[in-house]
């Protein structure tokens, strides 16, 4: 990174940053230079068939990385990690396609996290018009009932997600026999997702593919392609259970010229250090890039947030352009998905707000601005979003810091921000409730035997025991089978979410299903009275029921949205680890989460200013997780003012909550905490910070590891705000809903102090 002079007035977002320079929101400029391409040689030893399709697609050469990778894949389980828009896909594609024409009874599978790149490859595929030796299919939730065993005969290339490999597939795999007896290739694309809660489902999933495969006789190759993470290796071994897996991560593609802007919004409250809403910022930012024609792409995290931003840059555009800005998120039905990334690939629209869904390698044609509203989590997705914008061999990178603490953290250390490097991803498959639900899976698919500790790793057999023990499996010489033979247990493991279950969106005015939301997340989106945000339109719940898997809507053109409060409760489980740090009794171990949303403010439009308080009668949710907590005694709170401890404790919690993911590869959502001036089990003011997934994902266990460091960070980070008291700047924590929330700064910033004095 350096600094670059004013960017020529002949870009359309020159107006854009001259402005932001102008009142100082454009905290500091950057640019990455052009790269040129590296080329190396296909093979000669190429099947002809592969060659004459490459020569057909006006390719005579390929990318340094592509002919690296091309080259290891047929000697060991090779994972790539380059840019994006490297090419990565021809990285797998090769091989494989050498594979399918040289063996006509050849099977390959490809995993995509999503079903947008699944039909994103499928289309690729058939570019390259080998339609007798190549013949993919997509099977996912979305295939045709009509059309499934026609794709299980015919199809040498499926291509799904893990969601329909866990609980169409694997379950059914005698219906596939002819499929796994010729399995030669897995493809598991954009990696770097599976990690967390995902990654420790995916990798059981692959563990389970690859024991499957291996009871029909074959043993396929594993090909990963991720985007670029500290610890690529690690993460293809941990999710495929596979040793001695070959890196290529030296990119040969060449790379447009891209400029990099941090845009911080502007202070409105100077004693408190408020500053304006970060949605707003980047409506406008958006809306001006659509008025210059600028194809773009905005990223946010939460699904509420893109509904809300869509509507308010198509207010700002007016009738003329409005049309040509959609959300696109997760929640919407398969033809609303299959609509809107048509209109994004035929260039129809001019831009979209997305979560996270369209970080991934969708091609969704050349874009000329990526715009990231606050820090996604880690550096690796902001890197990945950033990536979509180079048009026309040059683009703009866009990041709009929130008032949370790690934003203004990096916009007072930019050139730290800029400089970071990518974050290691966690995956643990071994998390107890994941792991024990997909042994019992794979007693379905077939008795464990002792020969499963190749694929199901050497301690299967005492997780065996446990479920023996738990009643769900019997052991019978020397083989454990399900106790209950006709149960299916893939239907009562989701991959993605706590609970299996969703909740239907219906709009009463024309009976239409809109969506779904996740059960565990129903009280807190759909509630009575809240506003639901979906394609860009509001809608006010009527009613929740949640016996029946409903919510009924009614379009909504009121000017307020609304935010859950809820109370929380934490009961310590089972101790894991305790040692003495910095003046604190520091633990980890398993916790039981209670969370009840109590109430939900209304607040106005656009200026985000809250309009009442409204209560709610919903019943609580409970999980279990791991958590490190730290009591804090007598000696290290002497003299401390009683008055002001909860707020003290309560700001040290989210602070902590802030600087975690720099710690741990994940995003601030993924952490909760609790903080009080008395738990009943421990006796003390307790702090405690848990994994916000059922039975943790090592989250937490990183914080633990690595405390001194995330303290010194947490105080560093609330010491160095600029604020005269407590505020949203240094304290606030995204994930803290809590009724009650005093906050002290000044405390926290104390509490800290003294710690990291012992």
């Amino acid at each position: 990174m350096g600094r670059v002079a004013v960017t020529p007035r002949t870009e359309p977002w020159s107006a854009l940053l001259e402005a932001g320079r102008s009142d100082d929101r454009l905290v500091r400029e950057a640019y990455e230079g052009a790269r040129a391409a590296v080329f190396g040689e296909i093979p000669q030893d190429l099947h002809p068939t592969v060659v004459q399709a490459l020569a057909n697609a006006g390719i005579d050469a390929l990318y340094t990385h592509q002919a690296q990778a091309l080259r290891d894949a047929w000697e060991a389980t090779t994972i790539v990690t380059t840019g994006t828009a490297s090419g990565k896909s021809l990285c797998f594609n090769l091989p494989t396609l050498e594979v399918l024409c040289t063996d006509a009874k050849a099977r390959a599978l490809y995993l995509y996290p999503t079903k947008a790149l699944a039909q994103d490859q499928a289309r690729a595929l058939n570019a390259f018009g080998l339609p007798k030796q190549v013949r993919p299919a997509i099977y996912d939730g979305d295939t045709r009932r009509e059309e499934r065993l026609a794709i299980r005969r015919r199809s040498n290339l499926v291509l799904t997600n893990p969601d329909m490999l866990h609980v169409g597939i694997l379950p059914n795999h005698a219906a596939w026999a002819d499929f796994f007896a010729n399995l030669a290739v897995v493809v598991v694309d954009e990696a770097h997702v599976y990690r967390g809660v995902f990654g420790a489902h995916v990798a059981n999933v692959l563990r389970r593919l690859r024991r499957v495969a291996a009871a029909y006789g074959t043993t396929p190759r594993f090909l990963l392609a991720s985007a670029t993470i500290a610890n690529p290796v690690e993460l293809a071994e941990r999710l495929t259970g596979l040793e001695d897996v070959r890196l290529v991560d030296e990119d040969g593609s060449p790379g447009a010229r891209r400029q990099i802007a941090m845009w911080n919004p502007p202070v409105v409250d100077e004693a408190l250090q408020l500053r304006g809403s970060a949605l707003s910022e980047a409506a406008d930012i958006v809306a001006e890039l659509v008025r210059e024609g600028a194809r773009t792409i905005c990223f946010i995290k939460s699904r509420k947030a893109v509904e809300l931003v869509a509507r308010i840059v198509r207010e700002k555009l007016g009738p003329e352009l409005e049309e040509r800005v959609a959300p696109y998120r997760a929640g919407y039905t398969p033809q609303q998905r299959r609509e809107l990334e048509a209109r994004l690939t035929n260039g129809e629209l001019l831009a979209v707000i997305t979560t996270d869904a369209l970080e991934l390698g969708i091609d969704i044609g050349a874009l000329d601005a990526a715009v990231c509203v606050t820090f996604p989590g880690t550096v690796a997705s902001l890197r990945q979003m950033w990536g979509r914008a180079g048009r026309r061999g040059r683009g703009l990178a866009v990041y709009v810091a929130g008032e949370d603490a790690l934003d203004q953290f990096f916009c007072r250390h930019p050139d730290e921000f800029l400089e970071r490097p990518v974050e290691a991803a966690i995956v643990w498959h071994e998390n107890e409730p994941i792991h024990l639900a997909h042994l019992l899976c794979a007693a379905h698919e077939g008795p464990l035997t002792a020969a499963d500790a190749e694929t199901l790793g050497p301690r299967w057999q005492a997780y065996a025991d446990l479920l023996v023990s738990q009643g769900d499996l019997v052991e019978r010489r020397g083989q454990y089978l399900l106790r209950h033979p006709e149960d299916y247990p893939a239907a009562r493991v989701s991959l993605r979410s706590a609970s299996p279950d969703s909740v239907a969106v219906v709009d009463v005015s024309s009976g239409e299903l809109l969506g779904t939301v996740e059960s565990s997340r129903a009280a807190n989106t759909i509630h009575d009275g809240a506003v639901y945000l979906h394609l860009g339109r509001s809608y006010e719940v009527r009613e929740l029921d949640l016996d029946a898997r409903r919510a009924l809507v009614d379009p909504f053109d009121g000017n307020w949205y609304t935010q859950p409060k809820r109370e929380t409760d934490m009961e310590i489980e089972r101790l894991l680890d305790r040692r003495e740090a910095l003046g604190v009794t520091l633990s980890f171990g398993q916790v039981t989460v209670t969370e009840q949303v109590h109430a939900y403010q209304r607040k106005r439009l656009p200026d985000h200013e809250v309009i009442d308080l409204n209560g709610v009668d919903l019943p609580p949710h409970s999980f279990t997780t791991q958590a490190l907590w730290y009591e804090l005694g007598e000696d290290l709170l002497e003299e401390f003012p009683h008055e002001v401890l909860l707020g003290a404790l309560h700001a040290a919690e989210h602070t902590q909550i802030a600087v975690l993911p720099l710690l741990a590869m994940c995003d601030r959502w993924d952490i909760g905490g609790l903080s009080t001036n008395f738990h009943p089990q421990t006796g003390r003011p307790t702090i405690f910070i848990y994994d916000g997934h059922p039975g943790g994902v090592g989250i937490t266990l990183q914080g633990f590891r690595s405390f001194d460091v995330l303290v010194e960070d947490a105080h560093r980070l609330i010491s160095e705000c600029p604020c005269e008291s407590g505020c949203p700047s240094c304290v606030q924590s995204p994930k803290c809903g809590n009724l009650n929330e005093p906050l002290s700064k000044a405390g926290a910033a104390e509490v800290m102090a003294r710690m990291l004095q012992r």
